[in-house]
C-alpha cells in the first residue's frame, strides 16, 4: 500500500514549518555538518551569513515552497571550504534555533555553489532555495 498526503496539507505544512524563517538567515560553514538540527555544534566556522527578508518565502505551491530574494552576504568571514548549512530563524547567534541543516557542494547536494573554496572579504550569493515535501 502506497499512501499519499492532498497537496492542500502538503502546502499547509510548508507553510506552518517554514515561515518562521521570516527574518531568519542561510548560514554556510566548514567542518562536519551535525547529524541533525538537533545536535549541537562542534568547532564549526559560518563562513557566510545570508538573510531572508521579511517574508522569506512565497506561499506553497504544488507542494514546493520557494524562497524570496536572499541578501548576499558580501564579506565572506573566513577562508575555508564550505560544507555544510543551516536554515535558522532570526535573531539568532550562530548556535540558535536551526530550523534544517543541508550538505554543500558543487553539484549533487541540497545546496550547491560553483566553488566551496570560500574566501575571506569575498561574496556569498544564493539565486534560488526551494523546498518541497513528498506526496
Amino acid at each position: 500500500m502506497t499512501a499519499s498526503t492532498a497537496v492542500l496539507r502538503r502546502n499547509a505544512a510548508l507553510d506552518t514549518a517554514w515561515d518562521v524563517l521570516n527574518n531568519g538567515s542561510l548560514r554556510v560553514a566548514d567542518g562536519t555538518k551535525p547529524v541533525s538540527a538537533d545536535t549541537a555544534l562542534g568547532a564549526q566556522v559560518a563562513l557566510a551569513d545570508l538573510v531572508f527578508g521579511a517574508t522569506a518565502f512565497a506561499a506553497a505551491s504544488a507542494g514546493s515552497k520557494a524562497a524570496n530574494a536572499i541578501t548576499q552576504d558580501s564579506a565572506i568571514n573566513s577562508s575555508a571550504t564550505a560544507t555544510w548549512a543551516t536554515l535558522q530563524v532570526s535573531g539568532q547567534a550562530f548556535s540558535g534555533t536551526r530550523i534544517m541543516d543541508i550538505s554543500v557542494g558543487t553539484a549533487g547536494q541540497d545546496l550547491n555553489f560553483n566553488s566551496v573554496a570560500f574566501s575571506s572579504g569575498a561574496t556569498c550569493q544564493v539565486t534560488s532555495l526551494t523546498i518541497s515535501q513528498a506526496a
